[in-house]
């Protein structure tokens, strides 16, 4: 056969084919158009008060909860992780009026940011700026005393980080130059400094006669709480992407449970160290560059014999306090703290969403979605609004954000009740304490809220 008649022969059948599908009626199916990638999302004009057509949508699909007995608490003086510290439904009013506010050092900036929440023990509120300045302010407003614990060796500005945690008359302070500093908390007197060979040091848990504290996100550490004397440590995968710091240690039934950079949970006995179970937070939300960073970010909890944790990769898990076996995992990653409420767990998700979960078995309940870019525009994506939280009191579910606000969400359907300014934005989840709230804001200020 010829090149010409090739070529006939294949635009004749190229012709059949066109009128063989010109012959064939289109159908129509009845309905609105949406783009494949269509989700439910919020109207862009309600993002910027936390409600929106999400919240709206799942309303139908809320339940009634039942919200333990709200309790007056003089004291928030470690973080809640560790049932013994926890007042699970502290007094709080309906509305919020700034009373005071104390200048407590450095402000966030760009390479040095606030990440201690603030601790109230004693009467006083005790604060960390974005260095390493330790600041006790009393419950009514006034700067009792200030103290530097930066090493020896170090100058101001070489570090940023660290965590709080008061017990009794002494105050332990982590740093992210590798240190662990006991205080005096009445004059912010040095008791003992422990070295822990780390930069990037988490939150510590004092409890009975120890500190733990994690430190370069794949060491836990057992102190001495009189001596500063090192009782034992343990170990975890090294990684190599971590966020900052790192949440609390846990203490609960005889176990000290630690958190690691590497997505590993340990828990161990609190006495010799000796490991009893290990569990992970593992798992990713594909097409999102945090779902590389496997830190614990939602800090983990333990309440009822099950500990809740999460991360900023997609995935929050429940395990069993006593021997690590999962119960549970969701899909949805946590960035601050995972707050197990009733038959509820309430986390803020990677996606910059406040999210209800079943506690029994994970299950999304509703989401409400906050403000996520600074700026909305397409080719200007790139910081996002922090959201620190969150936390029940007075009824509701209170988020402190960097967007200088501090929203107030219904627990059963999760529609946004109230809003108060923060000036600055916060750098620190709230906390409630003598019907008092308090928040660091982004400036390195501490404000109080009545």
């Amino acid at each position: 056969m010829s090149v010409n008649t090739q070529t006939r022969v294949l635009l004749g059948v190229v012709a059949l084919a066109v009128l063989a599908s010109c012959s064939e009626r289109e159908i129509i199916l009845p309905g609105k158009r949406e783009p494949v990638s269509a989700a439910v999302v919020a109207d862009p004009s309600d993002a910027e008060t936390g409600g929106g057509a999400e919240a709206d949508a799942l309303a139908g699909a809320a339940r009634d909860i039942s919200l333990p007995p709200q309790e007056t608490n003089a004291d928030a003086a470690q973080g809640f992780g560790t049932p013994a510290f926890r007042t699970d439904h502290p007094q709080l009013g309906q509305t919020l009026t700034p009373i005071w506010s104390v200048n407590i050092g450095q402000g966030d900036s760009r390479k040095h940011r606030i990440v201690a929440d603030p601790v109230v023990s004693g009467g006083r509120v005790f604060t960390l700026d974005a260095e390493t300045t330790v600041s006790a302010v009393s419950t009514s407003g006034q700067l009792l005393w200030q103290r530097d614990i930066l090493p020896d060796r170090a100058e101001s500005g070489d570090g940023t980080g660290g965590g709080l945690a008061a017990d009794g008359d002494m105050l332990f302070v982590s740093s992210g130059l590798g240190t662990l500093t006991a205080l005096d908390a009445a004059t912010g007197g040095t008791i003992w400094t422990q070295e822990l060979e780390a930069v990037g040091v988490g939150r510590p848990t004092a409890f009975e006669d120890l500190v733990y504290v994690m430190a370069g996100d794949d060491t836990g550490w057992a102190i001495e709480k009189d001596s500063g004397r090192v009782a034992w440590q343990i170990t975890s995968s090294e990684t190599t992407t971590n966020v900052l710091g790192g949440p609390a240690p846990i203490v609960t039934d005889g176990l000290a449970i630690f958190s690691f950079g590497s997505g590993e949970m340990q828990a161990v006995f609190r006495q010799g160290g000796l490991r009893r179970w290990d569990a992970s937070v593992l798992g990713e939300r594909q097409g999102r560059a945090l779902a590389k960073i496997d830190d614990v970010t939602g800090r983990p909890i333990a309440k009822d014999g099950v500990v809740y944790a999460g991360n900023q990769s997609g995935r929050t898990v429940a395990v069993n306090a006593g021997s690590g076996a999962p119960i549970w995992t969701a899909g949805e990653g946590a960035i601050d703290t995972v707050l197990p409420v009733g038959d509820s767990v309430f986390l803020v998700s990677d996606r910059n969403e406040l999210i209800r979960l079943d506690a029994a078995d994970g299950s999304r309940i509703w989401g409400t979605r906050l403000p996520n870019f600074v700026r909305d525009r397409p080719l200007r994506q790139a910081e996002v609004f922090a959201h620190h939280g969150p936390v029940l009191a007075g009824g509701r579910l209170l988020v402190a954000s960097s967007d200088d606000a501090l929203r107030s969400f219904d627990p059963v359907s999760g529609g946004l009740t109230g809003l108060t300014e923060i000036p600055g934005g916060a750098s620190t989840a709230p906390v409630v304490a003598g019907q008092t709230l308090y928040v660091v804001s982004r400036k390195g200020q501490l404000l109080a809220y009545r």
